[in-house]
C-alpha cells in the first residue's frame, strides 16, 4: 500500500463580533462540499500521473500521453459534484485512445450520479414522490438528483435485486393474504383505470413477524399459489390469515392448513352484507348486538396472550358460547330476508374462530386479526394511493421492492449498501495535523 502527503490550505473570514457556535459549524458545513471536491480531485491527479507513469514504464513504446479529454467529465457522488478532465494516452500496439483512470477507478462510461450518491433519493421514494425525493436532496445536500434520475435508479435497482428468491429453506408456518385497488397508467400516461394489488407475508410461528414474500398486480389467487409453491415450502404452512376475500380459501388452503379469518374485518363487513340484503340501520341494530355479543368476536389479543395451562376449561366454554352464538344468530337471519346475511355468517362461524381451537390443540397464541400485521402496509397504500396516485404496472412492482428493503427489511436494506463499503479497498486516513495563523481579511 502506497502513501501519498497532501498539503491542504484553508483560508477562513472570520466575522469581529457575534460569532456563534452555530455560525462556526454552518461555515463549515457549507464549505464541506468544496473541501471534500477538491481533495478528491487531487487524490484522483495524484493516481492518475501515478498510474500513466507505470504504465509507460512498464510497456515501453507502446503508450505514449496525448493530453486531456477536451470536456471536463461531471461526477456527481454523496461528497459533492467533481469536474475533471481524464488525461489519455495513445495505445499504438492496439491504435486506440485509453484513459487509464477511468478503467482503474471503475468510472461509468455515461452515468453522471454515482451509485454511493443515489442511497439517499432512492430511499426517500418509500415515502415522498419522486420530485420531493429530488428536492429534499437537494435542499438538505445541497446537490441536485433530478426526479427522472431518481425514477430511473429505482428502476434499475429493482432489475438488480430480487428479494423474492428460493425461501424454501425457511421453514415458514404462517401465511397471511391480502389486496387493495390500485390506479394503473400506459407507458404514456394514459388512464387504465383501478386493478388488484396484492401481496404475501409469512411468518416462522407465534409471535414472530411476517415478512413479505411477493408482491403481484392484476393476478389471480390461483397463480399467487404457484408462485408461492415455488417460492416457499407451502406444504408446511399451517394457517393461512386473510379477510376472506373472493378466492382466497379455495385457491391458497391446502388439507393440512387452517384459516384464520380477520375478526375485525368480520365485524366491520357484517352491516355492509345486511345493507346489500336491504336492511337499513335501524333493522340492523339487534342482529349486529347479536354478533358482538359472541365471545370470540369480542375477544382481544391480550385476553389471549393471558391464558395459563389450567385455563383449558374456560377456553373450552367460550369456544361452546360462541358457537351457541352463532347458531342464535343464524336462526335470526331469515333465509329468504337476509340470505347474503345468512350466507356470510355460515362461512365466518369456522375460520373467525381458527385461534380458539389452535389454542385449545397446540397451546399457542396466534392472531385473532390482520390490523397490526397490515399496519406497515398502511404507510405503503397511503403512498401509493395519496402521493403517487396513478402507476405503471412494471413501475409499482419495482417500487415495491424498494419498500421490501426499506420497511419491512431494513437491516437488508442497510447491508445492500454497506457490503461494498466493507470489501472494497478504501484509502485509509494515517495522520492529521492542523495549525492556523491569522491575516487579513479577505473580501
Amino acid at each position: 500500500m502506497g502513501e501519498i502527503t497532501m498539503d491542504l490550505r484553508l483560508v477562513f473570514n472570520i466575522p469581529e463580533s457575534d460569532l456563534t457556535i452555530n455560525g462556526l459549524i454552518q461555515g463549515l458545513k457549507e464549505s464541506c462540499s468544496e473541501i471534500h471536491v477538491t481533495i478528491l480531485s487531487t487524490l484522483m491527479q495524484a493516481l492518475e500521473e501515478r498510474l500513466i507513469e507505470d504504465m509507460i514504464d512498464t510497456a515501453p513504446g507502446r503508450y505514449v500521453r496525448n493530453g486531456h479529454q477536451r470536456r471536463p467529465r461531471q461526477l456527481k457522488c454523496s461528497l459533492g459534484t467533481i469536474h475533471y478532465r481524464f488525461a489519455q494516452l495513445t495505445d499504438r500496439q492496439e491504435k486506440a485512445t485509453v484513459i487509464p483512470l477511468k478503467e482503474a477507478l471503475s468510472i461509468p462510461s455515461h452515468d453522471r450520479y454515482l451509485d454511493e450518491a443515489m442511497e439517499a433519493p432512492i430511499g426517500l421514494t418509500v415515502h415522498v414522490s419522486y420530485r420531493r425525493a429530488s428536492s429534499e436532496i437537494e435542499r438538505i445536500q445541497g446537490r441536485s438528483v433530478s426526479h427522472s434520475t431518481v425514477h430511473n435508479r429505482v428502476q434499475e435497482f429493482a432489475k438488480t435485486h430480487n428479494p423474492f428468491d428460493d425461501m424454501s429453506a425457511t421453514p415458514y408456518r404462517f401465511l397471511l393474504v391480502d389486496g387493495t385497488k390500485v390506479h394503473l397508467q400506459g407507458p404514456k400516461g394514459e388512464e387504465l383505470g383501478k386493478a388488484e394489488m396484492r401481496w404475501a407475508m409469512a411468518s416462522l410461528g407465534p409471535g414472530k413477524p411476517f415478512k413479505p414474500v411477493g408482491f403481484w398486480i392484476n393476478t389471480q389467487w390461483a397463480q399467487i399459489r404457484k408462485e408461492l409453491e415455488a417460492r416457499l415450502d407451502y406444504d408446511k404452512l399451517d394457517i393461512l390469515f386473510s379477510d376472506g376475500g373472493p378466492g382466497m380459501e379455495e385457491n391458497l388452503l391446502t388439507q393440512n392448513m387452517k384459516h384464520q379469518r380477520c375478526q375485525w374485518h368480520g365485524k366491520r363487513d357484517f352491516p355492509y352484507i345486511l345493507y346489500a340484503d336491504g336492511a337499513k340501520k335501524p333493522q340492523q341494530a339487534p342482529l349486529r348486538e347479536k354478533l358482538h355479543s359472541i365471545p370470540a368476536i369480542t375477544m382481544t389479543k391480550a385476553e389471549l396472550e393471558s391464558l395459563q395451562p389450567g385455563d383449558r376449561e374456560t377456553v373450552a366454554q367460550i369456544a361452546q358460547k360462541t358457537e351457541k352464538g352463532f347458531q342464535e344468530l343464524l336462526q335470526s337471519l331469515d333465509p329468504e330476508k337476509y340470505p347474503k346475511a345468512r350466507n356470510y355468517i355460515q362461512n365466518l362461524i369456522e375460520p373467525v374462530t381458527t385461534f380458539l381451537n389452535w389454542w385449545l390443540e397446540k397451546g399457542e397464541v396466534i392472531p385473532l386479526n390482520t390490523n397490526a400485521i397490515e399496519s406497515a402496509f398502511s404507510q405503503v397504500c397511503n403512498r401509493i394511493k395519496k402521493v403517487g396516485k396513478r402507476w405503471s404496472e412494471n413501475g409499482l412492482l419495482n417500487w415495491l421492492k424498494i419498500t421490501f428493503y426499506k420497511i419491512f427489511r431494513p437491516e437488508l436494506w442497510s447491508n445492500i449498501w454497506s457490503e461494498d463499503k466493507e470489501q472494497l479497498p478504501k484509502i485509509q486516513l494515517v495522520s492529521i495535523q492542523a495549525s492556523y495563523t491569522w491575516g487579513e481579511a479577505i473580501t
